[in-house]
């Protein structure tokens, strides 16, 4: 992009494009964050810039290649938030996952703070940015695209394994797990807002979540039993098919590489898979412009049959771990439409936003779930996990 022209507008919270919330990066406050970052060489030209809302980046052709830098609000992420994605990115390469490789300052850090930003500096990973327009909650192009994924996302899981590390520090824009990994909820829910003074100050996500909570009770209720067997993970918890870098343009074209690791944290496997699934699989934004949808709402079944299958391909489900997925389908997004919450009331100081996150994300989709999402979603995988254990029996019996 040249200096003249406009910055890339950025993905909306109604999948529409809007005016970007961050400034965008020029070529001179790139060159100076660049000078920390020796092995990055000295940039010349912005290529392009990204769309996504929170944090400003862009890909920088600079005198040794292309590499691409990352901008955050220091409140966002500070050097030690960032620091916690690296580590776990170096443990997925290490172990035979393609991830970005991050560069790092004179210092021997992997970010850069300066006044009130924080940047990282990564290498471009394998692959073709395919999904680079593509917002969240919007489908694979194929259901060849859908099975790569399944597979990337289980040999992830594989990597993972021997990653050790505690979960995140408190910050905003994290998709944890503590509320429903409880066997108190709500007691659990007054801790996560008590701890986040923004929203613990904010009336209305205190009703929002009040009334989210009994929606998502049941389905608490059910995954409850099986929590004690899901092992803990450090996991992605955002992979949608624009976090992937893929072989091909093509229909069949196979995922190469993950991006963009931001929301990690010290999960299990099948609360990744389940934000995988909640995150392509279903198109939300028709329920955001139209909160009457209801059964509207497209579910992508032939997506999921494929997600699932490729996933199992690489990494079987105990029979637990599929028994839990149509619950924690229901509930992995409680906590992150809070942390985003946490982001626009603290970061940006937007109440309209968010009153997106927790009314429009949080409780519209407990609604959902406890509603139509019931028979169009989660049924259909209760029925995909029992026909499975009997497939498991039959084969223990012959």
């Amino acid at each position: 992009m040249n200096e003249s022209q406009k910055p890339a507008l950025a993905h909306g919270l109604d999948g529409s494009l809007v005016e970007p919330d961050w400034p965008a990066l020029t070529l001179p406050e790139i060159r100076v964050a660049l000078q920390h970052f020796p092995s990055a060489g000295e940039p010349l030209a912005i290529v392009s810039s990204s769309p996504r809302p929170l944090s400003a980046a862009a890909v920088v052709a600079t005198d040794t290649g292309r590499v691409f830098i990352k901008r955050h609000a220091r409140a966002v992420r500070d050097t030690a938030g960032l620091a916690e994605e690296h580590r776990f990115m170096r443990h997925l390469r290490d172990n035979g996952i393609s991830a970005p490789v991050v560069f790092t300052t004179n210092s021997g850090g992997t970010a850069l703070a300066s006044g009130n930003w924080t940047y990282e500096v990564h290498s471009l990973p394998t692959g073709i940015d395919l999904y680079e327009d593509a917002v969240s909650w919007t489908p694979f192009r194929s259901v060849q695209h859908a099975h790569s994924a399944g597979q990337m996302l289980a040999h992830m899981h594989l990597a993972a394994e021997g990653f050790a590390a505690a979960p995140r520090k408190i910050q905003p824009l994290v998709a944890g797990f503590s509320v429903f990994a409880s066997l108190d909820p709500a007691a659990t829910l007054c801790q996560y807002l008590s701890d986040r003074p923004s929203i613990a100050q904010d009336p209305q996500t205190r009703t929002d979540a009040d009334r989210a909570l009994p929606l998502l009770t049941p389905f608490h209720n059910e995954l409850k039993p099986l929590l004690p067997s899901l092992a803990p993970l450090w996991t992605h918890n955002d992979l949608h098919a624009s976090n992937l870098f893929w072989s091909d343009t093509t229909s069949t074209a196979r995922a190469d590489s993950i991006i963009d690791f931001g929301l990690a944290d010290r999960t299990n496997a099948v609360h990744d898979l389940a934000h995988c699934i909640e995150r392509n699989i279903i198109e939300w934004l028709v329920l955001m412009n139209d909160p009457a949808a209801g059964d509207r709402v497209p579910v992508h079944l032939e997506h999921l049959r494929a997600l699932l299958e490729g996933y199992e391909q690489i990494r079987p489900l105990t029979p637990t771990e599929a028994t839990a997925l149509a619950p924690m389908l229901a509930l992995c997004h409680a906590e992150y439409a809070l942390s985003e919450a946490d982001y626009f009331l603290g970061i940006l100081l937007s109440p309209p936003k968010a009153r997106v996150a927790t009314h429009d994300y949080l409780l519209a989709h407990a609604q959902w779930f406890a509603g139509p999402g019931r028979r169009k979603l989660l049924d259909p995988l209760r029925r995909w996990a029992e026909s499975r254990q009997h497939s498991s029996a039959q084969k223990a019996r012959a």
